[in-house]
């Protein structure tokens, strides 16, 4: 009775280990490739419980997932010469288990190898056609597309389809930094002379125009005074000929009298005048000749001077007229006949 329950057991068991070699579960996750003596059998994708021939098959599980490699700070140089530091990922998924299993054996590390050389020499490809500057501006995005394309073709070999490239990072090499500085340091420097240049041109020319109104208005000032000073004139003129009109000999005294004010007004002044000059016409007096007293004003106007001796005796109107007259060559009647200091 026990052997009985002892073979019933080790059947059971061996019904258990034959079931279990020969039932898989594949997930969401992943793909399986059944595979017997090498040879691929089935490739399932679908999630669900699986069988196959136990001891003689076997399953290989493959990613179904989207998948991750990246490449860092490989070193490519564009068209001018220079050099960038480059960071680039690759996101991928395997569609072809079949392939993928024919080609790297399902082994996503030998796969990721060969997709890692094709990236490096997609990258240098399409950095080597561009200038310097197209890295760091809005063509980036269709340098990726380009990486991506160049990818496809090794990546499909491989069973493989690759969703997308993205340049993580592009950086300056050191060398290249400085000499990048150095340019924008120049530029910049260009700019801004530039800017003063322009700013000194505003500037002249802000002070021209001023310049030039400031001329305009002194100008305009200049010959409004004139305009007013004549007028003026005109007006005095106007008032003077009117008096004059209206009384000529108090003008001609009035006249006369500024003259005195003017010519006398300095004590210094040594003048020497015919006794018969106009000029003394209101210094006369009752009972004497109106020449005769501006002999002796003239004489006593003079007397203060060293140099008029001949006045030294005022009651000698002899010696007043024959300096008169000695001072008066060539028409001396007609008013002063010399001026002496």
């Amino acid at each position: 009775m026990s052997s009985r329950f002892a073979a019933i057991g080790i059947l059971a068991a061996l019904v258990l280990f034959v079931i279990y070699q020969a039932a898989y579960v594949v997930n969401a996750r992943e793909q399986a490739i059944v595979v017997r003596f090498g040879e691929i059998q089935d490739v399932r994708e679908t999630p669900g419980l699986y069988f196959k021939v136990p001891l003689i098959d076997t399953v290989q599980f493959v990613e179904k997932r989207v998948l991750r490699f990246d490449l860092e700070d490989i070193r490519v140089q564009v068209s001018g010469g220079k050099f960038y530091e480059v960071d680039a990922f690759v996101l991928y998924d395997i569609t072809d288990p079949r392939r993928f299993r024919q080609t790297v054996s399902a082994d996503i590390v030998a796969a990721e190898s060969r997709l890692r050389t094709r990236l490096n020499s997609a990258l240098r490809t399409v950095y080597g056609l561009r200038g310097f500057e197209a890295a760091l501006s809005e063509e980036r995005t269709s340098m990726m597309r380009e990486v991506r394309d160049q990818m496809r073709p090794e990546a499909e070999n491989l069973g493989i389809a690759i969703e997308d490239v993205r340049i993580r990072r592009t950086d300056l090499t050191q060398e290249v930094s400085q000499q990048t500085f150095e340019r924008m340091k120049a530029e910049r420097l260009a700019e801004a002379e530039l800017i003063r240049a322009r700013g000194n041109e505003a500037g002249q020319r802000i002070r021209a125009i001023a310049d030039r109104q400031v001329v305009e208005i002194q100008s305009e000032a200049q010959r409004d005074a004139e305009i007013i000073r004549g007028e003026g004139d005109a007006e005095r003129n106007r008032i003077f000929a009117d008096a004059f009109s209206r009384d000529e000999d108090f003008f001609a005294f009035y006249r006369s009298m500024s003259a005195y004010a003017g010519a006398l007004a300095d004590s210094g002044t040594t003048m020497v005048l015919s006794p018969n000059s106009e000029f003394f016409e209101f210094f006369g007096s009752a009972g004497a000749s109106p020449n005769a007293g501006a002999s002796t004003s003239a004489t006593t106007a003079a007397g203060s001077s060293d140099d008029a001796a001949a006045a030294e005796t005022p009651a000698a109107p002899d010696a007043a007229a024959s300096a008169g007259s000695e001072s008066e060559p060539g028409g001396a009647e007609n008013g002063t006949a010399a001026t002496a200091q």
